[in-house]
């Protein structure tokens, strides 16, 4: 299955998954943050129909720094800005939101949006390759959680990954944590 394929599919699942969606989805989320209290962390400014994580991290904020991914260029590792619950935003690139005063920081923990992912830690994301050049810059620094967030129901077996495809070290999902192990 070629990736576009994979995508389509994944994309017609995550809509489904999205609209069937209840309250506290991130539940399981700020569970699995509660264990890295004060650790640097980054996650997304959801656009679509992408799990919203601003909830686990909002409480997140309260015990250390947060903050969302700014691109800044194409073909570039993402970088990340400090985030609050109700501080002001500015539309940024792809419809998302980011903070209107410039904050960077590299974070220890990375929150990852995707459109699918695997039982092995893979992901399948936009295409792009923000999260791929960004994990690899980051763990070429220092040990980098990468924690994908998305629905149960965004599961495929399967998926097109290439060698440039950063691993996941787990996936928590409104329902379960699903781990992995390092990378």
């Amino acid at each position: 299955m070629i990736k576009a394929e994979a995508r389509k599919a994944a994309f017609a699942r995550r809509k489904a998954a999205h609209e069937a969606a209840h309250p506290g989805a991130a539940g399981v989320l700020s569970q699995v943050l509660a264990g890295y209290r004060a650790v640097p962390l980054a996650g997304y400014m959801p656009i679509r129909t992408e799990i919203d994580p601003r909830p686990a991290m909002a409480e997140a904020s309260a015990h250390g720094l947060v903050g969302v991914p700014v691109i800044e260029a194409e073909g570039k590792p993402l970088h990340f800005s400090r985030w609050e619950p109700d501080g002001p935003m500015k539309d940024g690139p792809f419809g998302a939101q980011i903070p209107e005063v410039d904050d960077f920081f590299e974070p220890e923990i990375l929150i990852v949006p995707l459109v699918a992912f695997d039982r092995a830690g893979g992901r399948l994301g936009y295409g792009g390759g923000f999260y791929d050049r960004t994990l690899e810059l980051l763990r070429s620094k220092r040990a980098t959680l990468a924690i994908g967030f998305a629905y149960a129901a965004q599961e495929a077996e399967n998926l097109p990954l290439e060698p440039t495809d950063q691993p996941l070290n787990l996936v928590v999902t409104e329902a379960e944590v699903i781990e992995f192990g390092p990378t």
